[in-house]
């Protein structure tokens, strides 16, 4: 059982980095430091793009809106935190 836990704590941890990584990609395409035209840059934010909204999304659902700042990433990562040491520490050993 405790391969199981490790499986799921590193994918958790994977979805985590992705989700970072999502992130700052955003920032640096708002700020027009990489270019979406080119397609390998394209091809990624696609990626990530369809593995991080749909959690984003939820969370966009119940958060009230701060005009332009998105404080929905940080409610994914903290989720996934407390998820991640709920399961290590109730985890049956």
């Amino acid at each position: 059982m405790n391969s199981l836990l490790g499986l799921i704590i590193q994918i958790i941890n994977l979805y985590q980095l992705i989700l970072i990584v999502y992130i700052i990609t955003t920032w640096l395409l708002n700020f027009n430091i990489i270019n979406a035209s080119n397609r390998l840059v394209f091809t990624l934010m696609d990626a990530m793009y369809r593995l991080c909204e749909p959690s984003l999304r939820l969370v966009r659902r119940y958060l009230p809106v701060f005009g332009t700042l998105d404080l929905s990433p940080i409610v994914v990562y903290l989720a996934l935190w407390f998820v991640k040491s709920l399961l290590i520490e109730y985890w049956p050993r």
